[in-house]
């Protein structure tokens, strides 16, 4: 593997340029392992309907039913902001950070004076008691890279969300390229009595597009990542955004059909949106980059959820920022009403998430 021996992490930028990429090869396993299990079903009905757990209000897999279904109770996400940096914010691979993002944007925490993990899961747990009458969470690892650092570092800020005792497991949130070894271990021993979810940063297949969005890493480095993941008892999101600059609907749905072919457990879907003091916010006004309109968004996410398997669990069907961040689409305010129009779309079409998706494990066409 392209890997730097010292932080584990693998891409083009700054080290190992001389390396052979072999995302390749690490894809075509995972795509014929896909098409081994597809074949041992290939008696089945081509035309089967839509799941029974599905519904017409839900017909996709929400996280919402598969935590319930897992813990047998509503868990909620308490997020948490340990105060981690970038390796492409800092210089490490390259400076200035995702063209889009501002933490600030998505992480309630880092709006507030800093304080520590302890005092912030007290607080989060108390509120989400107060609002829904929860008793279990998890606890978010959710602003900027949150394995990028020692593992003594983290195994203490870990340890602290555990100490609480209505937190049942972690959700952290990182890059491909931040997950060396020795943090996979860690990982891996807190995945023998708790709920672990690994959420990477995949965003786009496309190099072109991590390129135009500063990411500091390439494909390569993510099925790398998912490869040295497997056997952990890891659960593994993948975040991806639709409608990057210069991506067509072919090009999105080639994430779909990736991600679809490769054992990750679940997805977090954003519509690209531009928030104020980012790299993006310029290029916007400056007319180089172009928001979908809010039919063209919901038409491509219900494409995107046709191709993937009806196991996969959607973490998220949209991105938003908070009214004072947000520049555009000023259509994603309206989280519940995008909600409602991917729910109509998919019913207008008679569909649901994995309609698309042969029995062979690949896309029908």
């Amino acid at each position: 593997m392209c890997r730097d021996p010292d932080t584990g992490r693998i891409g083009l930028h700054g080290y190992n340029n001389s390396c052979c990429r072999n995302w390749k090869r690490i894809f075509q396993y995972f795509s014929e392992k896909q098409l081994a299990i597809g074949a041992m079903h290939s008696t089945m009905n081509s035309n089967a309907p839509m799941p029974e757990h599905f519904t017409n209000e839900r017909r996709y897999n929400p996280f919402s039913r598969f935590l319930k279904g897992r813990f047998g109770t509503k868990v909620y996400r308490v997020t948490v902001d340990a105060g981690f940096t970038c390796p492409n914010v800092d210089g490490t691979v390259t400076v200035g950070g995702c063209v889009y993002c501002d933490n600030r944007s998505f992480s309630p925490n880092r709006r507030l004076p800093r304080t520590t993990i302890r005092e912030q899961v007290r607080r989060g747990v108390t509120l989400l008691e107060n609002r829904y009458g929860a008793h279990q969470f998890l606890a978010y690892f959710q602003a900027a890279t949150n394995t990028y650092a020692s593992v003594e570092r983290l195994k203490r800020l870990y340890d602290e969300a555990l100490d609480h005792p209505q937190i049942i497991g972690l959700a952290i949130g990182t890059r491909p390229d931040c997950v060396p070894e020795a943090v996979l271990d860690l990982l891996q021993k807190y995945a023998r009595d708790r709920f672990v979810c690994l959420e990477l940063g995949l965003q786009s297949i496309h190099d072109r597009s991590l390129d135009w969005m500063n990411r500091g890493h390439y494909f390569d480095a993510f099925t790398d990542a998912v490869a040295r993941c497997q056997g952990r008892g890891l659960h593994l999101c993948v975040h991806v955004i639709l409608g990057l600059p210069g991506e067509s609907r072919a090009d999105m749905l080639a994430t779909a059909d990736a991600i679809a072919a490769m054992p990750v457990h679940s997805v977090k879907i954003h519509n690209l949106h531009v928030v104020r003091e980012t790299p993006m916010e310029q290029m916007y006004y400056d007319g180089k980059v172009r928001m979908l309109e809010r039919d063209e968004y919901v038409r491509i996410v219900c494409d995107f959820l046709e191709r993937l398997p009806v196991e996969m669990v959607i973490d998220r069907l949209n991105g938003d920022a908070p009214p004072d961040y947000l520049v555009a689409p000023l259509w994603c305010l309206d989280k519940p009403a995008l909600l409602h129009a991917i729910h109509e779309e998919l019913d207008r079409r008679d569909s649901w998430q994995g309609k698309h998706r042969s029995l062979a494990g690949g896309v029908k066409v």
